[in-house]
């Protein structure tokens, strides 16, 4: 699903013009990106969380050019999903 069809869809359950809802959504996914950005995590009940997770220092292989090479440690965002959030996942097989 994109960004239109999630605004679509929101517009059409709501019966918000969709230009305010996506000038919402736009507004919503920077609010969640600088928090992120800034190293504080979004939790958003019966859905996820936003987090950041944290990569340890590893080695590397280039099998081509049989070299090995340190990756440096690093953070990367992630989400984790709410466990009614997976339960109602799994159930819709």
């Amino acid at each position: 699903m994109t960004k239109a069809e999630i605004v679509n869809e929101v517009a059409k359950a709501t019966g918000i013009e969709k230009v305010t809802v996506q000038t919402v959504l736009e507004a919503s996914m920077e609010s969640i990106k600088g928090s992120i950005v800034k190293g504080n995590p979004v939790y958003l009940r019966g859905f996820g969380s936003f987090i950041i997770k944290h990569r340890a220092q590893k080695a590397a292989r280039n099998i081509t050019k049989k070299t090995t090479m340190t990756i440096p440690a690093h953070d990367i965002p992630a989400f984790k999903p709410s466990k009614t959030f997976v339960a109602a996942v799994k159930t819709n097989k």
